[in-house]
């Protein structure tokens, strides 16, 4: 997230402690470093004091991060909370316990004793998404000089669905994105569409393991199959590899469903990342990225770092970070085990399904994913419903919870849906108050409709909030989508007062 420097003569300059005590009688300046020190304890209370304004994570179903860890994971934590886990000389078994971690996925992910496979820890999955895509842009690249081709020119073949960090990676990087449109009835990519794209030029096919917008798997056995018949059919002179995207499903599926082919046991998928901070169950951030042999990772990707006391091999984006995340990773690995992980995926995945079964009783409401893949519940309104999306996500803000409204993604914009992420801490209980909750939400919409919401800011659509989508729709010309009931006519009166505004 980008910070702005803010004018000091257009912002409030202070910070008021809420009350008064010793070391805390005075303000302090809120954008410029205060010239005295104050006492730690009132540091602390202006602080914790502030950060009470976020939401309760426990009421947070937006997030697919991790909330909750076991106490003994949160004393580790804090004890390796000053170790840097990038000083391999003076902290080896912090380096041994990322090796384990490696040796532990690799082989969850399907990597048999033949594969000569390598990974290494990073800050969540976007950073492991960079760096598989630099792999295969440079494994790519080494092919296409190697038969004395031009290389100027790479693309990745992607759905539209796919997480904003590929985006950067192919705009950072200089590959062009090459993007599935998704449809009002199909919000993943597919196949047949997937290989259209393909040519002599991709670098690479990313599947996704639990789509963020709906929590569906993509059908990776069938791109595998796909991409081995395309490359064959072309002589074999094309080498296109499979990344799977699991961030989210790489702890679910080995535990819910072994039997499902997504991971190296296909022959095309060669990388395959992961977030440890997701359902590995660790809080933010770590994520893992794997290769299924040493040759899918170029080697002048590798630097060799002397200058830490001995000579290592290095790959990544980040240099320094905290070596909490990596052994809280650790920890659960060998706390939890196969069965513990397989006890709470199925108890998330039941949950889930409750949620959805209980939620398509409810009048209006139409569940689009309703927890067979991820344990997440997706679902839109019907398009007879007074109402948005947006605003029912606003109404359960009022008890507290926070569930997303959003637009799927390109060529599928006109459906717009609620997403709710189930996470250890909403227990089959409080699934049960949500619900109650929902109801509420509804009975009150539909007897108080709202009227036509306004854009934040009227001057400019675009920077609309959440709660004004519809509006900034509607101001922009658009036909009002299933699941809301802002028709048309309103257009004419929100834009004869956004005249008279600006």
């Amino acid at each position: 997230m980008l910070s702005r420097k803010v004018p000091l003569d257009t912002a409030p300059a202070l910070v008021a402690p809420t009350y008064a005590s010793r070391g805390m009688a005075h303000t302090i300046p809120r954008f410029e470093l205060p010239e005295e020190s104050m006492e730690p304890r009132a540091a602390y209370q202006l602080i914790h004091d502030e950060l009470a304004l976020d939401a309760n994570p426990s009421l947070n179903l937006a997030t697919f991060v991790t909330t909750y860890m076991d106490d003994e994971a949160a004393r580790l934590m804090a004890e390796t909370a000053n170790k840097n886990a990038i000083d391999w000389d003076e902290y080896p078994q912090t380096v041994g316990l990322q090796d384990r971690c490696v040796n532990m996925l690799s082989r969850l992910f399907g990597a048999d004793e033949r594969h000569d496979s390598v990974g290494t820890a990073t800050v969540g999955s976007s950073e492991a998404i960079h760096l598989a895509g630099l792999a295969m842009k440079f494994r790519w690249r080494n092919a296409r000089r190697a038969a004395g081709l031009p290389c100027d020119r790479p693309n990745i073949v992607m759905g539209g669905n796919v997480q904003v960090c590929w985006e950067k990676f192919a705009r950072y990087f200089d590959v062009e994105p090459r993007y599935v449109a998704l449809t009002p009835t199909r919000f993943i990519i597919g196949v047949d569409e997937a290989m259209a794209l393909v040519d002599e030029n991709t670098i690479g096919v990313v599947g996704i393991l639990g789509s963020t917008y709906t929590g569906e798997y993509e059908p990776i056995a069938a791109l595998d199959a796909a991409l081995t018949a395309l490359c064959e059919k072309n002589g074999g002179d094309w080498d296109v590899p499979l990344h799977v995207d699991a961030a989210s499903g790489g702890f679910v599926a080995p535990f819910l469903s072994p039997e499902l082919l997504w991971d190296f046991r296909l022959p095309r998928v060669r990388s395959i990342n992961v977030s440890g901070h997701k359902y590995g169950l660790v809080y933010p951030g770590v994520g893992w990225v794997l290769w299924r042999e040493s040759s899918d990772l170029p080697s002048e990707l590798i630097f060799e770092v002397d200058y830490l006391g001995g000579s290592h091999a290095n790959f990544g984006l980040n240099f320094s970070r905290g070596a909490a995340q990596i052994v809280a990773q650790y920890y659960n690995l060998i706390r939890l085990g196969r069965q513990g992980y397989t006890e709470i995926m199925v108890t998330l995945a039941e949950t889930a399904r409750w949620l959805a079964t209980e939620l398509a009783l409810l009048d209006g409401l139409e569940i689009v994913a309703g927890g067979t893949d991820l344990p997440v519940v997706c679902a839109r309104l019907a398009d007879d419903v007074p109402f948005s999306v947006f605003d029912l996500a606003d109404r359960l803000r009022l008890r507290g919870w926070v569930v997303p409204a959003y637009r799927m993604a390109a060529e599928a914009q006109a459906v717009a849906v609620l997403r709710i992420v189930v996470r250890e801490g909403l227990s089959r209980d409080m699934a049960e108050c949500f619900v109650a909750d929902v109801v509420g939400a509804i009975d009150h919409l539909g007897t108080s409709p709202p009227t036509a919401p306004v854009a934040a800011d009227p001057c400019n659509p675009a920077a609309a909030n959440p709660r004004s989508a519809a509006a900034a729709s509607q101001l922009a010309g658009v036909a009002r989508v299933p699941g809301t009931k802002h028709v048309t006519e309103v257009k004419e009166i929100v834009d004869s007062k956004t005249k008279a505004v600006c």
